[in-house]
């Protein structure tokens, strides 16, 4: 564990920076995401090359984001489940390996348009293991005070990489061909892996056995269906990549057709969208400060519409570029919302996965765009693709009006940690179940309304953590008598729910607490299910139970 520092060290953006590990991890991947980004200018030029469609030269894009679309979930799950250090080692070591195939493959004269994007689909899946691992790595790296900055400072140096990788990625490309560029960021994930190895940050040693990771994945998808405001983010965030993805998955064929340039005019506009990234990660705190949650997302939708149109109808290079610059800004500023609106919404214990849920909605849109906006421009050109996709980006601000984002709050969703695991009669094993819950209420008439609708959020709150069954019940004969109910699997899967209450969560639970009338707390009853079919065990009151 690392400790908490002195308060004034925590006001700097760039404390982070005075821990070693942080230093050298956000060092190696700048280089290896420069790497990635020559990697990508190779892949979509050497793309125009080969395809015999302006469909294959889009799904360049497509390959890259469908993978995050498959997999995230999966990695998420994996994330919070397995040894992240491990976890980003394998995936770095497996992008190493068919980055190396690349080459080889380049070298040799043996590519083909549905070879090249079955590797930058393999590239891009052990991207897709890396990044939840990655993202949520960062708190074992620095203080919880400093995550913040250093999330901050991930996402700075990114942008970085992305201002001049592409144009560095541009003059690699037309000086020494796509095999350069492959071979270039086959080496840039030797210093990440270098660095992982020598890690060795200290792991607490786990309280409960492992989540299986069938059921993590459940638990990652029952939190968000059962969080109505993350759904609308998965919402919206699907919508801004389909429509917005157009531009960056038609931007090959806009440098080489609408404005006639050639490998490096594609690496300049690529840089200018990353210049306009850069700048709209440092404006986009001040206008969290200044705006709605809404509008800001409509400005980024009517932005990134004004640069597809200008994309469209542009036919020099630097007129497109300008434009670029303001989409850069506006993919930053929704898409850094839309993902810390998320954070500031999901508890530590399953942020990985609906992290990756989150990008799975939103590349998903991205991959789905670039296949359908390649259809469009193979069949009446870019120019036209690009002006439908700008109707369509402000089609996806106007559905502000009916799934509008929330407000922007901030919840405690540290752990409550006020569970204690009660003394037994029964030796129950971690895997004997299923378990029924039973807690007793006693409401006067007067509070009924109230406590009705104070349960309905009770029941929520239960079904998202894992609950399963949940009602609520009124004794017939004394109607002051209310009965919740709902059922766990497993006793372990018992104390794993109770542990994932929240400070926020807390709130409910007073509330209710507050309306229950009786003298003493409510009562709560714990109970193990059993089989009565004749022929079966019954259960020996000092021998475990399993069912």
């Amino acid at each position: 564990m690392i400790d908490d520092e002195p308060e004034s060290e925590r006001v700097s953006a760039l404390a982070p920076f005075r821990h070693g590990i942080f230093r050298a991890v956000w060092s190696a991947s700048l280089v290896s995401n420069f790497g990635g980004l020559i990697q990508g200018v190779g892949a979509a030029w050497m793309m125009t090359t080969i395809a015999t469609s302006s469909y294959q030269v889009a799904l360049v894009q497509a390959s890259t984001t469908l993978p995050i679309m498959l997999f995230a979930l999966i990695a998420g799950a994996i994330a919070d489940s397995f040894n992240r250090r491990k976890v980003m080692l394998v995936a770095q070591s497996f992008m190493l390996l068919v980055s190396a195939l690349l080459t080889l493959f380049t070298w040799f004269g043996w590519m083909t348009p549905w070879t090249l994007l079955a590797f930058t689909f393999l590239i891009d899946s052990g991207t897709a293991l890396n990044s939840p691992s990655w993202q949520a790595s960062v708190g074992d790296m620095v203080p919880r005070a400093k995550v913040p900055a250093a999330v901050a400072l991930n996402s700075m140096g990114f942008n970085i990489t992305r201002s001049v990788g592409p144009a560095i990625g541009g003059v690699i490309v037309a000086a020494a061909g796509a095999a350069a560029a492959f071979a270039a960021n086959a080496i840039s994930y030797i210093g990440l892996i270098v660095v992982l190895f020598r890690w060795k940050p200290e792991v607490p040693a786990p309280t409960l056995p492992r989540e299986a990771l069938g059921a993590a994945m459940g638990a990652g998808l029952r939190y968000v269906a059962m969080s109505p405001n993350i759904g609308k983010v998965l919402a919206r965030g699907s919508a801004f990549g389909f429509s917005a993805g157009a531009v960056l998955a038609l931007l090959p064929l806009v440098a080489r057709d609408v404005v006639k340039g050639d490998a490096l005019t594609y690496g300049i506009m690529l840089g200018a969208f990353g210049i306009g990234a850069v700048g709209g990660a440092l404006i986009s705190v001040r206008l969290r400060q200044l705006l709605s949650s809404e509008t800001m997302v409509r400005a980024a939708f009517a932005g990134f519409a004004l640069c597809a149109f200008n994309a469209a109808v542009s036919h020099n290079a630097w007129q497109t570029s300008a434009g670029l610059l303001i989409g850069g800004a506006c993919w930053v500023i929704a898409l850094s919302h839309f993902n810390v609106t998320v954070q500031m919404s999901t508890p530590r214990w399953v942020v990985g996965r609906v992290l990756s849920i989150y990008q799975t909605a939103t590349f998903g849109g991205i991959a789905l765009g670039s296949w359908i906006w390649g259809v469009v421009a193979d069949a009446h050109g870019a120019e036209t693709a690009l002006m439908v996709a700008a109707v369509a980006m402000l089609a996806g601000g106007a559905i502000g009006l009916i799934l509008p984002l929330p407000q922007q709050t901030t919840l405690n969703l540290d752990p409550l940690n006020r569970f204690k695991e009660p003394m037994l009669a029964l030796d129950l094993k971690p895997r004997s179940g299923p378990i029924a819950i039973m807690i007793e209420y006693l409401i006067r008439e007067e509070d009924v309304p109230e406590f009705l609708a104070t349960m309905a959020e009770r029941g929520r709150i239960r079904s998202r953590d894992g609950a399963r069954n949940w009602t609520l019940a009124r004794d017939l004969e004394n109607p002051s008598v209310w009965i919740e109910h709902y059922h766990t699997p497993t006793w372990v899967e018992y104390i794993r729910h109770n542990r994932r209450a929240t400070h926020a969560d807390a709130v409910v639970g007073e509330r209710i607490r507050a309306l229950h009338s009786g003298e003493n707390p409510p009562r709560v009853r714990r109970m193990i299910e059993r089989p009565t079919t004749a022929g079966t065990a019954l259960v020996s009151p000092r021998g475990p139970i399993e069912h």
